[in-house]
């Protein structure tokens, strides 16, 4: 084997080597070729052809390119021979082309040249001798020479093109050669246009380029003609005509033809006579196209658009500045160039409805385009519009991007201006269209991350200044900070956009393994993409939270510019549970907030306003870690155990407000926000062991709650709130120390498994906190009475209750419970304090306003709301300064919130006190308020779940009380039907997080016998006789009267059916009810599941109708046969169909959400679940009986089968399967028969009559019902008349093929006769092909040799329900169709015998 080459080898050694190779007769890795020289047209390839002179041996190896790069710039490169063109050798060549022409055509030749030459008329050309000089050389032209010169009527010339003129003139040879334009005498008779001005001696539009070398007189013919027309037109003529000239063109050359004038007419001075094209503004003027960026505003309509009037060339005594002779270049006026210099014209006033541009000044307020401002106020720019003030936002975003500091952080302070007006909802009335939408699309996130990256500080200030105008709402925080201490006040949705759009990519067919997780493909989606979706996610991408903790570390700005960064992380913290982790995972962020903003010691400010905030505590860093706890137990445990949150709170907390060396305000806002950091820690049950330590500082302000420290307003309210989060972290203590025994025990029966550890603070250590509470609530029930303070203490009052009610939830669960003595201090709590407390006139004021107050009964969104994009979702809370009652100081919400939940807890322990709560409910106020709740479809969204949650715990609280009271208080009793509407209509609202409540209502509340008063006594009877009307027209196998009543003995059985196919939401529950009752060491995060809508839907009832079909479904798409009715599901199905009978009979309004058709479609699953499941007996008679009530005379006219129900494409595509069931399996069944009919009447679609007609013809063998059966009118499928060609063709078909007849189907036989019969014998105009097919068919009826079938078809008259045949006939033809009849038939009798 021959070996390779080495480096040490010699040349005789190389020689050796290549001679061994060549005996041998391998195979060369490289061949020896010639590349032919393309640049000379060489053919030739490497191993063929002769020999030629400069020959090259060139290497090529396989898979390796002919052509080396170049390695130096075309510029450096030598220049290469001409290349020969590809596409010269396959140009087309027709063969009818003489060669000679061709070759005549690309002669070159001086001869084919002077061949050609055509001569000039210079006839006409007047000749002028040179002028005599007495200089060797022309005269040189100088800019002094042109003092003198003034603008020349052909526009904008230099001063060098005016000396050429002008010395031109002066020698009388005329226009230069290159201004095409001409001077035309005038006419001795005015020229004047219809509207009575004078007509232009030439035309301003046509300048005769381009037409020759006659184009002047070209040019005065194309205007004389143009004139003499609209002399003979009429100024309604010329109007029509200018206005469908202005339809027609393209609004961009309207504005430049209108350009052309006003230049011409400017230049042409204030005595030139008017042109032809001013017609086109005399009218209407074209209407402006906003741009597509921009943001637009209304324009009012006025009478008149005022005009720019030309202003004649600037003087030098008209510039505000004059020149002096020292400057350099200013000796010399150039008025076209010193025209920016002019005061700017007045604003014009538009005479056009279509909407304008909005421009903004620097507040961020809208100005008016009609609205003169001075300019001294620096809102007048050199823009497309300089006499308007303010700037659009497409300048502010070209603005934002200068070079100049000054204008980017001018742009930027502006935007964040508009950006706080548009959260508030300031343009609401003003603007069309939504501003942060615009600037959304426009870019502004980008625009905004790159401003953060600017080096300059007062830029990179003004970008964190509109960043924090965008993601943060001062309304919103002000709302969840007063909501805090309520009853669940700590949980909160977070504030994620609702329904995402997601990409579905393509995995199907991967394996699981293969398959791309969501992380990862949110990783590789662009920036635009995530941010188009969700803002917050979006500027997570893009890393801005790196930047901000840049920002703090090492810019460290001014005091206001970190407060906007500590507001930005708390709107980021409140995104998700995702994005807490990310500001807690962020590179030294978390520290340096903690060091800087939060330390542990500090020098007290010198001044109100200190210039820095760095080494001074901020109430906002304290707020900013109660948020992130708020995310969840494990982020908690983060910043109390590795941030130093645990040291924090004692330093905040172990001395007084007033102590903390901090401006008063601000020491307030830090203890507070401590305190409330701590309860969002205990309700983990976390830092409890901090309770032992500052146990005698928080006793200590326990008992001087009702003692305000200050008389200030501010100051005041500030205390107030301090005392709620006080009590707040008291009522998480308590319940966190009710779980100690139960943990302890779990603990000791753990045998050695992992189990939670009990927490550090025990029950025995809270109990002495009750009678202060209970005394602290005795002397605010005295002072509600006292008008001053009576609005501090109904601040108060919720959490004093709220605290007792837990106390007392957990007191019956302790070992040390004695329940003798807690019943004796819960009748003293009720006539002490709780009754006198229900009977103050301040409290019954406060229940008044419980239905104004209401988000159930009255939308919110009927005042101007802010402007909210569904990429950054926000509470919408601008909309309680309209309102203040939904969640101020003084909301009915909390205080009878806190009040139902006490007494729940107080009727639990001691029933016997519950009937002394009773006027609570039978108040006209509370019973109102129920009455309205009932109608009512709140709908769900980010601006109504905050609130809507807590009306929803209200309603709970009070159905509680009423199902305790109904059983033993006779006027109770009288409105439980209210009470179970109310119930029923609550369960479909619930939110997430709120399923412990649903469950708990269907458990007690829902299915309880007692809260259906119609069933006692002669009720189902009542209801048996209201259907006696529906019983006429069918023959129901059983009444309705025995099946509600039977329904109502299973209604136990009915609960458990329910809570089975319920069970799926037992995960939800579970965590749920550790919200709700309290078991804090249990609770994994203070932050709602994700709001997505109501946790259920509401079709409830129709949950196991629906879960039998689907679990159907995934049986036949794996392949398995489904056969009988499985194990359980008749008796589910029959429990359903009786909640379902209850519902609609007694209920009606509590399903009157879910559409007609959405209800006949869900109960339609009774034919598809199963082969034989609606032939079962009970399963027969419910469904006859929901059948009927469904098809009534109100509930048909509202069944609306063109709009797809709820979860279905199309009810279409429900019916095609209803037929292919009915096929298989329905032995005739009249039920089924009936379901089948009842879209075929004529108000529907025709594409499910062509589906029985067409495709499944065969079934109408066996659709048997009478038409006594049919349970509504025949008049329905028969009138108004088919228009459908095709299917009155299938209608032909199947009566003459003996496919339909009447004793098979009557009710489809009377309406295929109907519809016939009123189709051949029509007279209205119809289309040819249409009226052929009318005579086709009435020949061919005439000639059919079934006498029966032929009499209906042409005798029939009305259709008659109660008939034997379905129909009245007449008894012989009437004249007009025996004519008809006579003359189509004869026709073809007569054209037969022609024939023949």
């Amino acid at each position: 084997m021959i070996q390779r080459p080495k480096p040490s080898d010699s040349e005789s050694d190389l020689l050796r080597e290549q001679e061994e190779f060549l005996s041998s007769g391998g195979r060369p890795a490289a061949n020896v070729a010639r590349r032919p020289e393309k640049r000379r047209g060489d053919e030739a390839d490497g191993d063929g052809g002769e020999p030629q002179e400069n020959q090259r041996d060139v290497v090529t190896i396989t898979d390796l390119p002919d052509d080396l790069p170049a390695l130096t710039p075309a510029s450096a490169a030598a220049p290469a021979p001409p290349k020969k063109s590809r596409f010269k050798k396959e140009r087309v060549r027709f063969e009818d082309e003489d060669p000679e022409e061709l070759l005549d055509k690309h002669d070159t030749h001086i001869s084919a040249v002077l061949s050609r030459i055509v001569e000039r008329d210079t006839s006409s050309v007047p000749v002028s001798f040179p002028t005599f000089t007495t200089t060797a050389f022309p005269k040189v032209l100088h800019r002094s020479t042109a003092e003198t010169q003034g603008k020349t009527p052909g526009g904008r010339k230099s001063i060098f093109a005016r000396q050429i003129a002008a010395q031109n003139a002066k020698e009388g040879r005329g226009n230069s050669k290159n201004d095409p334009k001409i001077i035309i005498p005038q006419r001795s008779g005015s020229t004047r246009d219809a509207s009575g001005a004078a007509a232009a001696p030439g035309s301003l539009l046509v300048s005769g380029q381009g037409l020759g070398p006659d184009s002047a007189a070209e040019t005065l013919r194309i205007h004389q003609e143009n004139q003499a027309r609209l002399e003979n037109m009429s100024q309604s003529e010329i109007v029509d005509e200018q206005k469908k000239l202005l339809a027609q063109l393209d609004p961009r050359l309207v504005d430049f033809v209108r350009s052309r004038k006003s230049q011409k007419a400017s230049s042409s001075g204030p005595s030139r006579l008017q042109s032809p094209d001013q017609l086109i503004t005399k009218g209407k003027p074209a209407e402006p196209e906003p741009e597509s960026q921009d943001v637009v505003m209304d324009a009012d309509e006025e009478e008149g658009e005022t005009q720019p009037e030309a202003q004649p060339p600037i003087r030098e005594e008209d510039l505000p500045v004059r020149p002096q002779k020292e400057w350099v270049h200013m000796d010399k006026l150039e008025p076209e160039k010193l025209e920016w210099t002019r005061d700017l014209p007045a604003p014009r006033k538009q005479s056009t409805k279509q909407a304008m541009q909005a421009r903004f000044d620097f507040s961020g307020s809208v100005i008016p385009p009609t609205q003169d401002l001075p300019t001294h106020l620096g809102l007048h720019h050199h823009g497309e519009e300089p006499e308007l003030a303010g700037y659009s936002l497409q300048e502010l975003f070209l603005l934002s991007r200068s070079q100049l500091t000054q204008q980017r952080t001018l742009a930027l302070n502006t935007l964040a201006q508009i950006l706080s007006k548009a959260r508030a909802g300031v343009y609401c009335n003003t603007l069309k269209g939504s501003v942060l939408s615009s600037l959304l699309d426009a870019g502004l996130i980008f625009l905004l991350r790159f401003s953060l990256d600017d080096g300059v500080e007062s830029v990179m200030s003004a970008a964190v200044h509109a960043l924090r105008a965008l993601l943060v709402s001062p309304d919103d925080e002000e709302c969840l900070d007063r909501m805090f201490p309520w009853l669940m006040g700590m949980a909160a949705f977070p504030l994620l956009p609702s329904g995402q759009e997601e990409e579905e990519e393509d995995d199907e067919g991967l394996d699981e393994s293969m398959k791309l997780t969501a992380k990862e493909k949110e990783l590789r989606k662009p920036d635009h993409d995530v941010a188009r979706v969700d803002v917050i996610k979006g500027l997570l991408k893009m890393q801005v939270l790196q930047r901000l903790r840049y920002i703090l570390e090492v810019v460290r700005p001014a005091p206001g510019v970190v407060l906007d960064v500590l507001e930005i992380l708390i709107r980021i913290a409140r995104h998700s549970a995702s994005a807490a982790t990310q500001i807690l995972d962020c590179p030294r962020l978390m520290e340096t907030v903690m060091s800087e903003f939060l330390p542990c010691s500090w020098a007290p400010p010198t001044s109100p306003a200190p210039p820095s905030l760095y080494g001074l505590p901020v109430s906002a860093a304290m707020k900013l870690l109660r948020v992130l706890a708020s995310a969840g137990r494990h982020t908690c445990s983060r910043i109390l155990n590795s941030l130093g949150g645990r040291e924090r709170l004692s330093r905040f907390l172990a001395a007084e407000p007033q102590e903390l060396l901090l401006e008063p305000g601000e020491a307030f806002l830090c203890s507070t926000e401590a305190l409330r950091l701590w309860a969002v820690a205990a309700s983990y049950g976390q830092a409890c062991s901090l309770y032992t330590d500052l146990y005698s500082v928080l006793v200590k302000a326990l008992q001087a709650a009702h003692k305000p420290i200050t008389s200030s307003e501010p100051l005041l309210l500030l205390e107030l709130h301090r005392v709620q989060a006080l009590l707040l972290l008291l009522t998480q203590v308590t319940h966190t120390a009710g779980c100690h025994q139960e943990l302890q025990s779990a603990l000791l029966n753990s045998q050695g498994t992992e189990s939670l550890p009990p927490p550090p603070v025990t029950w025995s250590q809270v109990t002495g906190l009750q009678p202060t509470v209970i005394g602290l609530l005795k002397g605010c029930v005295m002072t509600l009475d006292d008008p001053s303070q009576r609005s501090r203490t109904l601040t108060l009052l919720p959490s004093y209750l709220i605290y007792l009610g837990a106390f007392y939830s957990q007191l019956s669960l302790q070992s040390s419970f004695q329940p003798v003595q807690c019943l004796q201090e819960l009748e003293s709590l009720t006539s002490d304090v709780l009754l006198p407390l229900i009977s103050n006139q301040a409290v019954i004021s406060t229940a008044q306003n419980l239905r104004c107050s209401s988000v159930i009964c009255r939308s919110v969104s009927d005042a101007p709301g802010p402007d909210l994009v569904s990429s950054l979702p926000g509470l919408g809370c601008v909309r309680l300064k309209m309102n203040p009652s939904l969640a101020g100081p003084g909301s009915p919400l909390a205080l009878c919130s806190a009040l139902f939940y006490l007494l729940d807890v107080l009727t639990s322990l001691h029933r016997g006190l519950t009937q002394r709560f009773s006027s609570l409910l039978l108040s006209e106020s509370v019973l109102g308020y129920l009455k309205s709740c009932v109608g009512s479809m709140p709908s769900v969204s980010h601006a109504s779940a905050w609130i809507l949650r807590h009306e929803h715990l209200l309603l709970y609280l009070l159905l509680r009380l009423a199902h305790r009271l109904v059983p033993v208080d006779a006027e109770i009793a009288k409105h439980a039907a209210l009470f179970h509407q109310v119930a029923l209509a609550l369960l479909p609202w619930l939110l997430p997080g709120s399923e412990y409540l649903a469950h708990e209502l269907l458990s007690t509340i829902i299915f309880n016998q007692e809260l259906f008063p119609e069933g006692g006594g002669a009720g189902p009877e009542a209801a048996s006789l209201s259907e006696l009307d529906l019983q006429e027209n069918s023959t129901p196998p059983s009444g309705l009267g025995p099946l509600l009543r039977l329904s109502l003995s299973h209604l136990p059985s009915i609960r458990g059916c329910y809570l089975t196919f319920l069970s799926h939401l037992e995960p939800a529950v579970l965590s749920s009810r550790d919200r709700h009752l309290g078991r804090t060491p249990w609770l994994t995060s203070q932050l709602l599941p994700e709001l997505s809508g109501p946790s259920l839907p509401s079709d409830w009832p129709f949950l196991p109708l629906i879960s039998l079909y689907e679990r159907t479904g995934v049986c036949e798409g794996r392949g398995q046969q489904v056969g009988s009715v499985p194990a359980g599901a008749l008796q589910a199905v029959v429990q359903c169909l009786q909640w379902l009978l209850l519902v609609e009979s007694w209920r009606g309004r509590a399903l009157s959400a879910v559409p007609p058709g959405a209800k006949l479609a869900r109960l339609s699953c009774v034919f598809l679940c199963s082969t034989d499941l609606f032939l079962e007996r009970p399963v027969q008679d419910l469904t006859w009986a929901l059948f009927r009530r469904l098809t009534g005379p109100t509930c048909l006219q509202d069944l609306d089968l063109g709009t797809p129900p709820p979860g279905l494409a199309s009810f279409h595509d429900l019916y095609s399967a209803l037929l292919v069931q009915y096929e298989a399996v329905s032995f005739g069944d009249p039920l089924f028969v009936c379901f089948v009919l009842l879209p075929l009447q004529r108000r529907y679609s025709a594409t499910m009559r062509l589906a029985v007609f067409g495709e499944h013809v065969g079934i109408l063998r066996s659709l048997g019902v009478s038409l006594q059966q049919l349970p509504f009118p025949l008049e329905n499928f028969t009138s108004p008349p088919e228009d459908s060609l095709p299917l009155l063709r299938l209608y032909f078909r199947a009566l003459v093929t003996g496919a339909l007849r009447r004793s098979w189907c009557p009710v489809l036989y009377v309406v295929a006769v109907a519809h016939l019969n009123a189709f051949i014998f029509s007279q209205e105009d119809v289309p040819q092909e249409v009226e052929a097919a009318r005579r086709s068919l009435l020949r061919k009826t005439h000639y059919l040799t079934d006498e029966v079938l032929r009499s209906h078809l042409l005798l029939y008259r009305l259709p008659q329900q109660h008939n034997p045949l379905g129909f009245s006939t007449y008894e012989q033809l009437p004249p007009l169709r025996a004519r008809r009849l006579h003359v189509i038939a004869g026709n073809e009798e007569r054209n037969e015998g022609d024939e023949g």
